[in-house]
């Protein structure tokens, strides 16, 4: 199936392999959760719905009643950002060489990134989305001041330990808001050791700067990231100006257990 529409535009495969290349950079370079969650697929555009958790009655059955089974299932959303590269400077770097600016490609590589990373951590409450923030059942701990350094690793390690009663064992992953992350590059008084370096022995699935508020604790047993398509371009019109083009991908975080969830809310940075 050709949904890109690629074909339909007169631009080179080379040149198409540097659009995916610039895209599929910066998109990287902002995106925090598949760092740490495991990641299954592509499986193709056509992965609209996933079914998740088991199937179950939709209310108990009495006794002379027949029982109607039913399974879940949530969307896998589509994000799609558009973009134009001029006709003349791609004319130009194909003809004479000239650099060939694909700012607007990563522009909209970074849009598609930010909104994918609001999805996972935010969900979609309008689509019946949860995410690792806003999941119900997750666990939680209401932090003190994280200008304490000694608050900030009592403050992890009581996340960590809930994970733990609740069976959860790691490998675990610490998101934090850029503020708290930043804080964590102060030395302990009387040493050369960070407070980064410290916690990296705690989290082997790294410890990562997100667009979050506060922070979160996360055991991959939460379930893993489920791509239906991954980030490609595709080419929509051509007004002899500009080449209009997008950037599409389908994702949803597949939520098998709110208990590997831990968030965190400093009262202060």
């Amino acid at each position: 199936m050709s949904y890109l529409n690629r074909k339909q535009a007169a631009i080179a495969d080379g040149v198409w392999d540097m659009i995916d290349d610039a895209a599929i950079g910066a998109a990287r370079s902002r995106l925090t959760a598949r760092r740490f969650l495991d990641v299954d697929g592509p499986f193709g555009p056509g992965l609209t719905t996933i079914e998740v958790g088991n199937d179950g009655y939709c209310r108990q059955p009495g006794p002379d009643e027949a029982g109607a089974v039913v399974g879940r299932a949530v969307s896998v959303p589509m994000i799609r950002k558009s973009f134009r590269l001029s006709v003349r400077r791609l004319a130009a770097y194909l003809d004479h060489g000239m650099p060939f600016d694909l700012a607007p490609v990563e522009d909209a590589a970074e849009a598609v990134a930010a909104r994918e990373e609001e999805t996972i951590y935010l969900g979609q409450p309008a689509f019946g989305l949860q995410g690792l923030l806003t999941a119900e059942g997750r666990n939680h701990v209401d932090g003190g001041s994280w200008a304490d350094l000694d608050q900030v690793l009592a403050d992890v390690i009581a996340a960590v330990t809930k994970l733990d009663d609740c069976g959860m064992r790691g490998p675990y992953a610490l998101v934090l808001a850029p503020a708290l992350y930043n804080g964590l590059f102060r030395r302990y008084p009387g040493s050369d050791l960070l407070q980064l370096e410290h916690l990296r022995r705690l989290f082997e699935r790294g410890i990562h700067k997100g667009s979050i508020e506060g922070g979160v604790v996360v055991d991959p047993r939460v379930g893993p990231l489920i791509v239906g398509q991954d980030l490609e371009a595709g080419f929509i019109a051509q007004d002899g100006i500009h080449y209009e083009l997008y950037l599409s991908e389908s994702i949803v975080l597949r939520l098998d257990d709110p208990e590997a969830i831990c968030t965190i809310s400093p009262k202060t940075a």
